[in-house]
């Protein structure tokens, strides 16, 4: 079943064809109109450029008035001849045979019953086109309309295609599928969401944390910002360091540069309740911190950071390389890859 995109909008025509293998587009004049184009030749002409296949209307009261638009949209820049679109009616199956004779394709469309799509096919028409959406809204049964044609055509050998069209959801391409129709064409809102599945979405997203856990390391993770103190600077000094990188937590270092410990903004809490502003220009060393920090290896796999998480009761891990601290890893950057729960916060 070929697919084609039922549309004027030229970013949505772009998109799809995205995908490489959208064989064609259909328009018509309710479209165009609603898009707001008045310089309907103009986006004909661009639109033959953009498309591997475009079918465009080719209205009139009479065969010879068909004929004349026709004719008529041949003498346009195109950068191909387009498939010719003609509603089902006496006039229009002549107009149809008359177009096939001369060597043209036609799609005769809004066809509503089997007898209609006869005629279509006896007049040589390329394309049958019911309307699946337009047919439902009005109580009848579409679906088996479209498989009555598919009968036809297999049973007397017509070479005509059925092209499901009116697709309002992706539950009418499925059917369309299953009815045997040689070509389906839908707005882009329904092409777009064809493989979204919640069942998919979730199996994907496991694999992508279970690949995560197995290859990717604590140094792909942790931020640009790695807050650090000694131990002999002030507490105002952390408060800035922190707010500058974003992070709750400044790591204290001594003298040689090696882990000293943690000042978080737990601690600053606790130590501005019990001593208030009078030890804002204390030294750390003076106030006291957290010397036995939690560390991980900036080497080490995210498996072991989520396994440190889950096991304490942690919102940041020190990195370190050797001694040195190098940044830090701080829980919601785990959850926000999926890695870790909302729980965990």
């Amino acid at each position: 079943m070929d697919l084609y995109l039922d549309s004027v909008d030229f970013k949505e025509i772009e998109a799809a064809l995205d995908f490489g293998f959208v064989k064609g587009l259909t328009t018509t004049p309710t479209f165009m109109h609603r898009h707001g184009i008045t310089d309907i030749d103009g986006a004909i002409v661009k639109l033959s450029g953009m498309v591997p296949e475009l079918q465009v209307e080719a209205l009139g009261n009479t065969p010879d008035e068909i004929l004349a638009e026709a004719e008529r949209l041949l003498g346009l820049p195109l950068e191909r001849e387009p498939v010719f679109k003609v509603p089902i009616s006496n006039e229009g199956v002549k107009a149809c045979k008359r177009l096939v004779d001369k060597g043209h394709r036609v799609n005769v469309h809004l066809i509503y019953t089997l007898n209609q799509a006869y005629m279509a096919m006896e007049a040589g028409a390329s394309f049958i086109c019911p309307l699946a959406g337009r047919m439902q809204d009005q109580g009848h049964d579409a679906i088996q309309l479209f498989e009555q044609c598919v009968d036809v055509i297999d049973r007397y050998g017509y070479d005509s295609k059925v092209m499901f069209s009116s697709v309002r959801h992706a539950e009418h391409v499925r059917q369309a599928m299953l009815t045997g129709v040689h070509v389906c064409t839908m707005p882009y809102s329904v092409m777009k969401n064809l493989c979204e599945n919640t069942l998919t979405a979730l199996g994907t997203a496991q694999f992508r944390e279970h690949t995560a856990l197995m290859t990717m390391r604590v140094k792909d993770v942790i931020r640009e910002s790695n807050p650090v103190c000694e131990t002999g600077e002030t507490l105002t000094s952390a408060m800035v360091k922190m707010t500058e990188s974003r992070l709750g937590t400044v790591t204290l270092v001594d003298g040689k540069g090696q882990v000293a410990g943690i000042f978080t903004d737990g601690d600053l809490r606790r130590k501005l309740q019990t001593g208030g502003r009078s030890i804002l220009d204390k030294k750390l060393s003076d106030i006291g911190f957290t010397a036995t920090p939690v560390t991980i290896d900036a080497a080490a796999l995210l498996n072991e950071a989520v396994k440190v998480f889950k096991s304490k009761a942690l919102d940041s891990i020190i990195v370190v390389d050797g001694k040195k601290p190098v940044g830090v890893l701080d829980v919601q950057d785990l959850i926000k890859l999926g890695l870790l729960g909302q729980e965990h916060l």
